[in-house]
């Protein structure tokens, strides 16, 4: 009988870790610091900057156009920031990155109650509307989109951060 379940619960385990390495790149948590870290992560290589959320209509839409900008462009580093005010939703983002063909682009969620300190980290200015996208050239200009981008303008824009490499 011990043997027997010994092998059920081998057999669990392993299922359990390999539908974790089908899911890719777990969502990691935004914070306090991170957006620094994030800067200094892809500092000198052109990053496009999307912040999200699942309760967002626009950001539905656009999450699939990104996700095939991204598998167009692998020159061009892609993070997305689920920034919705509603809070622990990791599992609908999770899918809906997945759904959009962004689970392997590095992605984090807000997991920080004070959403306002990590608006104020990223942009003094900023109110929290979204979709926000943020295109940081290789020398480290910044230009925010607010709303939803238009395509055209991000491939202009990638075209130039590839054109100078």
């Amino acid at each position: 009988m011990k043997r027997r379940f010994a092998g059920i619960l081998g057999l669990t385990i392993l299922i359990a870790s390999a539908s974790v390495l089908e899911a890719g790149p777990a969502l990691k948590p935004f914070e306090r610091g991170t957006w620094q870290s994030v800067l200094k992560g892809h500092a000198g290589r052109p990053t496009l900057v999307h912040f999200w959320g699942v309760t967002c209509g626009p950001c539905k839409v656009e999450l699939p156009e990104l996700g095939q900008f991204a598998k167009d462009h692998p020159g061009i580093d892609v993070v997305t920031i689920s920034a919705d005010l509603v809070p622990n939703l990791p599992a609908a983002t999770q899918s809906m990155l997945d759904k959009a063909g962004l689970s392997s682009t590095e992605n984090f969620i807000f997991s920080d109650g004070f959403v306002e300190r990590l608006r104020f980290e990223i942009d003094p200015a900023w109110q929290g509307d979204i979709p926000r996208t943020m295109l940081i050239s290789r020398d480290g200009t910044i230009t925010t989109i607010e709303g939803s981008a238009e395509m055209a303008d991000l491939e202009k824009w990638s075209g130039q951060q590839l054109a100078t490499h």
